[in-house]
């Protein structure tokens, strides 16, 4: 965040301070300038309008709307998963079945169902502190479209101003360039009746002339800070051509007191408010997390699994009875424990066994599915050992990730520090510039009356009256210069107290 508040100033009236693109603090800074009959942008309204329809901002915010969605997905990492597959193969030639693991030669038709879920029991805590890391980055990007908002408001506040003094320029040349027409009317009559040269016409028409450009030059600067400031709302079509703003009555830098202000307590004020700092110290603990959770690849990882599965297969068979028997017969021996040692003697009948027929057909698509059910539970523990270094080299990462964050959050208090010093020394600058220039003015308007007195009667030439006259347009440029200086700088120290900006 370089100068917050950057004026071009100029020593020509004919060139207003170009007030620099800016961020800002706490909170979008809204106008209070009442819209006119006319129809005319106030600050607030054109606030507003920036805020809703500035690319940058909508940009923001969608990278914020990708932590969020991080942020989703870390706590959905918490739940199980669960899986359904399926699969159809063709098996040709010589393979074996998938169910029965039997070598057989001929086209095989399989499918395999399952359904499988498995749960994460411990993992060295990386799951939940993923999760606070993302809680963090959350807010930190909610806090960057804050900051995006306050940067855009105060460029708009910044553009309003430099259209304001840009308008006022305007009116000052054009009062300036009628006094010129009436000085030349007063030459060429008192020409006429002899009082003055030729050379004072010449020297007074030169004058007009130099007066009429100026109106030019400063209607010029108009347009193009009338172009910024429409180019910062994103307008475009009939509101672009149809752009005016109110020009509001804004009170003189010496109408209240010397400014003071205690800086300490303003940067107090302003870092607890602001948001790019809170974004900071919120990226400083995310970064804190990170480094947990590298540290968590140390640690072993167990998951607890669970699945059910079944298949088909197109070789397999079933024997189907046909309800048809076949009996085979054999002798009957009768043995004789008297004599154990003479053989059995067959019967004179036979005995009969029922064998019944069956036929071989291929099993029923919804009787495998049904007798090929199971099922399957599993625990499963991964120790790391060696990987590479990897998950030294990530926690090594991590820790130097912290080391940057606190660095940048260090660099942005500074920042702000430095930035408040700047816009209390300069507004104290540009209100003492005001109070000196006002002088200035107040003296060289009684010298520029006396010049035109005497220039009227002939007693001063052309030349020293337009010196005279010049030199009273660079100290009401330095005046109106200061006073638009000062009026920034005093809504900018505004906004580090939390403030409004307001006209």
């Amino acid at each position: 965040m370089k100068h917050l508040y950057r004026l071009l100033l100029g020593t020509s009236l004919l060139t207003p301070p170009a007030l620099a693109q800016t961020t800002s603090p706490t909170q979008p800074p809204a106008g209070t300038l009442p819209a006119t009959a006319g129809g005319g942008w106030t600050l607030q309204r054109a606030i507003d309008y920036a805020l809703q329809n500035n690319l940058n901002v909508r940009l923001t915010q969608f990278s914020a709307d990708v932590n969020e969605a991080n942020l989703r997905q870390s706590r959905a990492a918490l739940l199980p998963n669960a899986n359904v597959n399926g699969s159809q193969s063709w098996n040709f030639g010589t393979s074996t079945d998938p169910l029965t693991n039997e070598f057989i030669t001929q086209t095989i038709r399989s499918n395999n169902f399952s359904v499988s879920s498995q749960v994460t029991l411990f993992s060295g805590f990386q799951l939940r502190n993923t999760i606070k890391q993302n809680v963090l980055n959350v807010e930190a990007g909610r806090n960057d479209v804050d900051k995006a908002r306050n940067d855009l408001a105060l460029n708009v506040a910044s553009q309003y101003l430099q259209l304001v003094l840009a308008e006022e320029l305007v009116r000052a040349n054009q009062l300036r360039v009628n006094s010129a027409e009436q000085q030349v009317e007063r030459a060429r009559k008192l020409l006429r009746a002899g009082s003055v040269a030729e050379s004072n016409l010449l020297d007074a028409q030169a004058q007009q002339a130099s007066d009429q450009t100026n109106v030019i030059t400063a209607e010029n600067q108009r347009d193009i800070a009338r172009l910024q400031l429409i180019q910062l709302l994103n307008l475009s079509g009939a509101e672009a051509t149809a752009f005016q703003i109110d020009v509001p009555a804004l009170p003189d830098p010496d109408d209240e007191a010397e400014l003071s202000l205690d800086l300490n307590e303003t940067y107090q004020t302003a870092e607890s408010l602001l948001p790019e700092v809170k974004a900071a110290d919120q990226r400083v603990r995310a970064s804190s997390f990170g480094v947990d959770v590298a540290r968590g690849a140390y640690y072993p990882r167990l998951t607890f699994g669970a699945g059910l599965f079944t298949g088909y297969s197109s070789a397999r068979s079933s024997f189907i009875p046909t309800g048809e028997v076949d009996f085979s017969y054999a002798p009957v021996f009768i043995y004789n424990p008297a004599t154990p040692t003479t053989p059995p003697v067959p019967t004179q009948y036979v005995t009969g066994v029922a064998q019944p027929r069956f036929d071989v057909k291929p099993t029923a698509f919804s009787n495998q599915i049904k007798d090929n059910f199971g099922k399957q539970l599993q625990f499963n523990l991964s120790v790391p050992i060696l990987n590479g270094l990897q998950a030294r080299t990530n926690l090594q990462r991590a820790q130097i990730g912290v080391q940057q964050a606190q660095a940048r959050a260090d660099q942005t208090r500074l920042t702000l520090r430095q930035n408040i010093q700047q816009a209390y020394a300069d507004a104290r600058a540009a209100q003492r510039r005001y109070v000196a220039a006002k002088r200035q003015v107040d003296a060289l308007t009684t010298a520029y009356r006396n010049a035109e007195i005497r220039f009227n009667n002939g007693l001063l030439n052309g030349t020293e009256f337009n010196i005279s006259k010049n030199n009273l347009t660079a100290a009401e440029s330095s005046m109106i210069q200061a006073k638009y200086e000062f009026i920034f700088r005093r809504k900018v120290l505004d906004f580090y107290q939390g403030r409004p900006i307001s006209l």
